[in-house]
């Protein structure tokens, strides 16, 4: 009896290490494989979203491409993509959804929604008709649009709030841009862009006449002005206003970003005219609100020492206060919609300048991708979409290091936007 309790307690014993040891080699006890006892979280696929117009012919619309890396391969336009209906159009991505709104040249024009499945691929979820806009942005889980009047004679911004989760319109409304401005001569406000901070959004505004044949001239160059409204009501709050620079941002160009603090930086290009001509007699800077405050501060960098005579015609937030500035020498400006080829970094922390070395001598550049640029999440790297005469390229900038190297051919195309879009796996 005694051999009979001591083969079964070995026994006992036996099976028990055995236990022990596939559980502490990953085997399948429920409670060593899910000690939470939460459902296990599908993996996030994420590709990255290039569009590009085919070289072949001139008047065609941009393809959407996709592609696993920025840093280096090549892709082309030929036999892959999706072709887009119609030209101009702009791009914009929030709650893991791509925009591609249709600018209809003063007629309502398509917005084409696109989500990424979980075989990585594209898949179109949405494609209405929507009122042609000048200014939009995430904000929240919208896409807030602004078609903006550049007439006198009817001065009212009319903005939509785009439900990214319903794709469909959830508000309307109007702001009358002559009331806004309040000036003596009549001018009106036109928006550059939309900022989000905290529960408000920040439109910077320009004054232009409105009228006649010098519709975005003005006669008030030195001003820089910005309304503040809340959201998502949208009801007006306040005008935040300061004389030590021009107006921010241009148009169809974002010129106010906040930090990780919640700090408004102000970039001006110093681009105002009137008939035609240059008139602001203020240089190219930038300016500051802190968070929460109705006025600007005391900080002010100007741009135009610092560069050695350049302005700034658009910026790209990194993080940690640097910005990548897209730069356009004062000398030789035309025109005040841009057309500036050279990178810098800028540290507005430190209040430091220092130009971006690798890129192309920017008198081979023909086309850049200043607003449709993306910066990796660990801000160290922003991509940017150059073309020259000999190919189109995506150039990843080293921000800490201000040098850049070539990565990602688009073979075939020009690109024209560089973003990312992330998928849960089924």
């Amino acid at each position: 009896m005694k051999k009979v309790n001591l083969f079964f307690s070995l026994l006992f014993m036996g099976l028990l290490f055995v236990g022990c040891s596939s559980d502490d080699n990953g085997g399948n006890n429920p409670g060593t494989e899910n000690p939470t006892g939460e459902e296990p979280q599908p993996e996030e696929m994420e590709k990255y979203v290039v569009t590009a117009t085919p070289l072949a012919t001139e008047g065609v619309a941009d393809y959407i491409l996709t592609t696993d890396d920025l840093s280096s391969g090549s892709i082309s336009t030929e036999g892959n993509g999706i072709e887009q209906d119609g030209t101009y159009r702009y791009y914009v991505t929030n709650n893991d959804k791509f925009f591609s709104l249709l600018y209809g040249q003063g007629n309502p024009g398509a917005v084409t929604t696109y989500g990424l499945n979980s075989e990585g691929e594209l898949e179109l979820l949405s494609d209405f008709q929507a009122e042609t806009v000048q200014a939009f942005e995430a904000v929240d889980d919208d896409i807030l649009m602004m078609k903006i009047s550049r007439s006198s004679d009817a001065p009212f911004a009319y903005w939509y709030r785009l439900d990214t989760n319903s794709l469909q319109i959830a508000a309307e409304g109007q702001i009358n841009t002559q009331e806004l401005a309040d000036n003596e001569n009549g001018e009106i406000a036109f928006f550059s862009w939309i900022t989000q901070i905290d529960d408000k959004v920040y439109l910077p505004y320009f004054l232009v006449k409105g009228c006649c044949d010098d519709r975005f001239g003005t006669e008030f160059p030195d001003e820089a002005h910005v309304a503040v409204y809340s959201y998502p009501e949208m009801e007006y709050v306040e005008t935040i206003s300061d004389d030590r620079t021009s107006f921010i941002g241009r148009y169809f160009v974002n010129g106010l970003t906040a930090d990780e603090n919640g700090d408004a930086y102000a970039f001006s290009s110093a681009v105002a005219t009137n008939a035609g001509e240059f008139n602001s007699t203020l240089p190219s800077a930038i300016t500051r609100i802190p968070n929460g405050s109705s006025s600007f501060d005391s900080f002010y960098f100007n741009l135009e020492q610092a560069s050695g005579g350049y302005v700034i015609d658009s910026h790209i937030y990194a993080g940690n206060g640097k910005f990548v500035g897209i730069m356009q020498n004062k000398a030789e400006m035309t025109s005040a919609y841009g057309g500036g080829k050279e990178f810098a970094i800028i540290d507005v922390y430190n209040e430091t300048f220092e130009w971006v070395s690798g890129l192309p001598d920017p008198s081979t550049i023909t086309t850049l991708t200043y607003r449709n640029n993306y910066v990796s999440e660990d801000g160290k790297t922003v991509y940017v979409g150059i073309t020259t005469e000999t190919g189109s390229f995506v150039y990843n900038i080293d921000v800490d290091g201000a040098a850049a190297t070539q990565g990602l051919e688009v073979e075939g195309g020009v690109i024209t936007a560089l973003h990312s879009l992330k998928a849960s796996a089924e």
